[in-house]
């Protein structure tokens, strides 16, 4: 109401369906919507159906239901397939323990369905429909954090529909958050700057919050993509992969990004061939949804082979992309990163960068980014990060440039060094494979079969080499590393040059068994190779030497790095007791049959010791690969070689066991 409130520590929006229009009043998006949310509550049931208030919640995800007591009746609470978005416009600011007028036309069928499940129901009178509104988030996760517009900003909204659950762990956490500057748990998947400015439009928040209400009581299968608010951001390839290379696409950070390919479409826009015979249909989400091999398995082993022994081009345009450029750049990023990032470069006889993996933690020494950085030139550096970690690495960078995180800068005063979200204007297409230096070089005019002295020979272009290189009439960043564990490059293309470069990719790998490759190919090679993956099998809770990513650690750098000491005093830790009661270890599992995808616990000796944070299917390996946290904390052991091979390793999937081979080292 125009008064003005002075907070000395921080402020936490906590305002429920209110939050994103209190949010906004500061600039700070918060992308939940309020929308229908309905429960009935039954006369009092007599006789033989008398209501016992012991009796527990009923819950029916097919017929979206809950029931339990409430009184001497039974309340039937509802998650519609379909809900109906509340004031999307704005939610009125007088509204208070209020009521909406139920839709019974609409909800009629949901609620016959739901009250079938108990039949006695059926049989007493409605003592009452409600209606109410309850707000929902685009991924049906809590809105927590400090927003990252606005420091000392904190948020506590979301909880779809489970707040009073949620309550305590989640006050915990945010008055740790608020205290200590981070939270000891896992915030990777609830940290409000997930989100990004359009996922707070009315149109969007609309269309997805009618799927996400429902989302709630349905069936929750491994790669089931949302329906909803899609085609918000499209790569310059999208329309030609899926029309003409029979992509399916995912949902991914809001890109459309290709899963698995199958056959072009005809004119009709029906499936061709093979993906007919395996009743695949072309749209973005497919009707067959199992926990199983679903029927294009077959299509993502193609795929995945075609990796491991010719090469294939990946669409990875909805990666995270930052231009850093200035006099301080290096310095700063060397700052935050654990490797070395600011190399002196080749001379300039033969101009070229350098990519580097590396990783950035907090002053506790626990991650909080996962990329690389390649050095173009002396005051300028490209920043690659996985979609989920967007505006974390992008707010990352701008609070410890600007000075904000106090002592972080270890005395530095930048001086000059900008930082661009060049996400959107380079597309990124990966030619991966053993075959990638070929179709690299034939790209370039290079004569088949003349490696020697091609300009991508290894001595040319060694590993983590970057260049500036033509292809056609386009400039394009190309760097050689991998992701999948073979001989590759990754091309950075500006945005109006890409279908140009994609089309000469197409003609020069004819002949060379050009396959193109989804998402699902990418996971089971990388799995295979055991690449970690910042926020799935990593988070905010994991040192550096836990996941085993000790060797990016440049211990010489002059100004060190944000979190060394810590990592220091855990690495001594290891030499002291010969290693760590935590590791990220690879799990093999060796009967090619079953699936795993996320937390399938992992059993040692009869014990449990650990979970699988992250899973595919090793096409290469025979077997469902993945990785899991093994913790002895509390058994006051740590995790070697020793300790690997001298136990008995299953795995739980579903109500089964299943021997399995664990290691500290990548299986492929």
């Amino acid at each position: 109401n125009g008064h003005t409130i002075s907070a000395e520590t921080a402020v936490v929006n906590c305002a429920g369906m209110w939050a994103r229009q209190f949010g906004e009043l500061c600039g700070v998006n918060i992308p939940n919507q309020a929308a229908e949310h309905y429960y009935l509550i039954t006369d009092t049931l007599e006789g033989a159906d008398k209501v016992d208030p012991n009796w527990p919640v009923v819950e029916d995800p097919s017929s979206y239901a809950y029931i339990r007591p409430e009184g001497s009746g039974l309340m039937v609470g509802l998650f519609e397939g379909k809900s109906a978005p509340w004031h999307v416009d704005n939610i009125p600011r007088n509204f208070s323990f209020g009521e909406i007028e139920p839709d019974w036309e609409r909800m009629a069928p949901y609620v016959e369905k739901a009250m079938s499940r108990v039949p006695a129901t059926l049989n007493c009178g409605v003592k009452k429909f409600f209606c109410g509104p309850e707000s929902f988030t685009p991924d049906l996760g809590p809105i927590v954090g400090e927003a990252p517009e606005l420091r000392s900003y904190f948020v506590a909204a979301g909880l779809n529909s489970i707040g009073i659950l949620s309550a305590g762990g989640i006050g915990k956490l945010l008055a740790q958050w608020i205290v200590e500057g981070k939270s000891e748990m896992d915030v990777t998947g609830m940290n409000i700057d997930r989100f990004h400015p359009y996922q707070c439009t009315p149109d969007y928040r609309a269309a997805r919050a009618e799927e996400s209400l429902g989302l709630v009581y349905k069936c929750h299968y491994p790669y089931k993509s949302k329906e909803t608010a899609r085609e918000a951001k499209r790569s310059p390839f999208f329309d030609r992969m899926r029309s003409q290379q029979g992509a399916y696409m995912k949902d991914v950070s809001g890109w459309e990004a290709p899963d698995w390919f199958g056959e072009p479409l005809d004119p009709t826009g029906n499936p061709t061939n093979s993906m007919s015979k395996l009743g695949i249909q072309p749209s973005m989400t497919v009707a067959e949804q199992t926990f199983g091999r679903a029927k294009w398995f077959p299509l993502w082993q193609q795929e995945h082979q075609a990796c491991r022994e010719a090469v294939v081009v990946i669409d990875m345009s909805f990666m995270s992309k930052f231009l850093v450029v200035g006099g301080d750049a290096g310095a700063c990023l060397n700052r935050l990163s654990t490797a070395n990032v600011d190399p002196d470069l080749p001379d300039e006889v033969n101009p070229a960068g350098v990519i580097t993996y590396t990783q950035w933690l907090n002053d506790s020494g626990k991650m909080e980014a996962d990329l690389t950085v390649s050095k173009l030139a002396e005051d300028k550096y490209f920043v690659v990060a996985t979609d989920t970690m967007h505006r974390h690495v992008d707010t990352w960078m701008r609070r410890h440039f600007g000075g904000e995180e106090k002592g972080d800068n270890n005395g530095l005063t930048p001086k000059h060094v900008h930082v661009t979200d060049v996400t959107g204007a380079y597309a990124q297409l990966n030619v991966q494979g053993p075959l990638s230096r070929e179709l690299m070089h034939r790209l370039v005019g290079g004569a088949a079969g003349d490696l020697e002295n091609s300009q991508f020979s290894n001595q040319a272009f060694p590993f983590r080499c970057v260049k500036e290189i033509a292809i056609g009439f386009a400039k394009v960043i190309c760097a050689r590393i991998t992701y999948v564990g073979e001989l590759g490059y990754e091309l950075f293309i500006p945005t109006e040059h890409a279908l140009h470069v994609y089309e000469r990719i197409l003609a020069a790998g004819k002949g060379l068994g050009l396959t193109h490759a989804g998402l699902k190919a990418l996971s089971s090679l990388r799995m295979e190779k055991a690449y970690r993956d910042y926020g799935h099998d990593m988070d905010n809770t994991d040192t550096l030497l836990e996941v085993g990513l000790g060797f990016t650690v440049d211990w010489n750098k002059p100004e060190g790095f944000i979190g060394q000491e810590a990592v220091r005093q855990q690495k001594q830790l290891f030499k002291d007791h010969g290693g760590l009661s935590k590791r990220l270890v690879q799990v093999l599992v060796l009967d090619p049959s079953p699936l795993m995808y996320h937390a399938e616990v992992l059993w040692r000796d009869g014990v449990a010791v650990g979970y699988i944070r992250a899973a595919s299917y090793g096409h290469t390996l025979g077997g469902a690969v993945g990785l899991a946290m093994v913790d002895l904390t509390h058994a006051g052991r740590v995790v070697d070689k020793a300790f690997i091979d001298s136990g008995k390793w299953e795995v739980e999937i579903a109500d089964r066991r299943y021997p399995a081979k664990v290691s500290l080292s990548p299986l492929y």
